[in-house]
């Protein structure tokens, strides 16, 4: 079973930044897929960010394309997001998933990983 734990959420100022980290607890396989996906109440999951590992594929959501970067530290076995330029409406409890296989773009949001971590809370005021 794979442990994921995620850390690094916060509070911060619109335009600030922050880098979530998600630790798996052993090594998934020799490839596979890991993203970060977020949730705010009253709204509907959103994935913002999906990466192939051991790949090339790597898309993001419209909303945080250009501000948010993920990439993986397979020494480390950590998923990382790096947020810029954050916005109030970027607050939510952000999680990170991994799986087999990616999820297409069309069903990326409603996804329902192999493994999850328990989140961890960003808040974005103005």
């Amino acid at each position: 079973q794979v442990q994921l734990v995620e850390s690094g959420g916060g509070s911060v100022q619109a335009g600030g930044s922050l880098r979530l980290s998600c630790v798996q607890s052993t090594y998934f396989a020799s490839n596979y897929c890991m993203g970060w996906f977020r949730q705010a109440p009253e709204k509907e999951r959103e994935a913002v960010a999906v990466m192939y590992i051991g790949g090339t594929t790597i898309y993001y959501s419209d909303s945080v394309k250009g501000r948010f970067t993920i990439s993986h530290d397979n020494a480390r076995k950590t998923l990382y997001l790096r947020m810029n330029s954050l916005k109030p409406e970027d607050t939510a409890m952000y999680y990170c998933g991994a799986d087999f296989v990616c999820p297409a773009r069309t069903t990326a949001d409603t996804w329902t990983w192999l493994h999850r971590g328990q989140g961890t809370q960003v808040t974005v005021s103005s």
